[in-house]
């Protein structure tokens, strides 16, 4: 399917999508709060700026949207029909990254976890997970990814 819109109304329209303070990830912020943890938002002291940050715990949690951040196996995870060569690459580079920020984090001794945003909708499976991941023992340099 081509593009619908002109390339100037498409950059003004993917200048609107935002990095920080979006919906799914306000709802993993709310759940975690709401079961009494505190913590601190995108610490630029560590890799990638992780989205919540439980210092005491050494533990982060990454929420990442699913187009952008390529969640495998996912409807959102489309790829535009147009200009497929750069959106392929972009995904590329963004996938590498990601990886990256988590071989950094456990390397440094930290506990990550990933949500994905088709799943933060889910506030009673995320709380689960959030509890879960938080109240482990120091499990430093593990991935979890949440999988509902």
């Amino acid at each position: 399917m081509a593009d619908q819109l002109n390339p100037q109304h498409r950059s003004v329209l993917m200048r609107k999508v935002k990095a920080k303070n979006t919906r799914p990830e306000m709802t993993v912020r709310s759940t975690a709060h709401r079961l009494g943890y505190r913590y601190r938002l995108h610490v630029k002291g560590l890799p990638g700026s992780p989205d919540l940050v439980f210092p005491s715990r050494r533990k982060v949690i990454f929420v990442h949207g699913c187009f952008w951040h390529r969640h495998a196996g996912c409807r959102r995870a489309s790829t535009p029909s147009t200009n497929v060569e750069f959106w392929n690459a972009k995904f590329q580079r963004n996938v590498a990254r990601d990886r990256q920020k988590e071989v950094l984090l456990k390397s440094a001794g930290w506990g990550v976890l990933t949500i994905w945003e088709c799943e933060a909708h889910d506030t009673v499976r995320i709380a689960q997970v959030i509890s879960e991941f938080l109240q482990s023992a120091k499990t430093a340099g593990i991935k979890q990814n949440v999988s509902l």
